[in-house]
């Protein structure tokens, strides 16, 4: 038996999902075989709309910047998800945990996987390892992408080095502004 406690993977399939929404239901089932879930699903007509609810009540808790407001709003996700842990071994990958009870559709289960995710990650991780992109906090810049910090010192900002990067020439160029004449390079 292994364990899988549905952490690191989870978050990040549901800011793949976030930053990049896919245009129909096969598109979101194929990203969670990206991130690594084998099982199926039964197919329902509106497993498009509701996965998108899941994914956008999921960013309520990335937006919640409190901790405690955080919590609240990630518990009421998981209760809203709540089924007892079931060992099950499928698909050849050996026994495990699941958080969620058999044959759930598609919408569900990434309910259950994204907020019991994204809790594990949460609590090992810090409360404060899931945001925004820091270079959206400037004005005109439009960049809204979900970070999910794994790094090891727990200070990633960006949501990628081209955000990072933008960001620094800001403050370069913020700086140069407001630098005294016969101060700069070559005075």
């Amino acid at each position: 038996m292994h364990l899988n406690p549905y952490g690191e993977y989870a978050v990040l399939l549901a800011a793949s999902l976030a930053d990049d929404w896919p245009g129909d239901r096969a598109g979101i089932e194929a990203r969670t075989r990206e991130f690594g879930m084998t099982m199926t699903f039964p197919v329902a007509p509106d497993d498009h709309p509701r996965t998108r609810r899941v994914v956008d009540d999921w960013l309520a808790v990335v937006d919640a910047t409190d901790p405690e407001e955080r919590a609240r709003r990630l518990n009421a996700q998981m209760a809203a998800a709540a089924a007892y842990p079931r060992l099950t071994d499928h698909d050849d990958e050996g026994w495990h945990l699941h958080y969620r009870d058999e044959d759930q559709s598609l919408p569900r289960v990434l309910h259950a996987v994204i907020s019991v995710g994204t809790a594990l990650h949460l609590t090992t991780r810090g409360m404060h390892r899931l945001h925004r992109c820091a270079a959206g906090e400037e004005p005109g810049d439009p960049c809204a992408a979900v970070v999910v910090d794994v790094t090891r010192n727990g200070r990633q900002r960006y949501c990628s080095v081209r955000c990072a990067n933008r960001a620094a020439v800001r403050r370069h160029r913020a700086r140069a502004r407001h630098q005294p004449v016969g101060h700069g390079r070559g005075a």
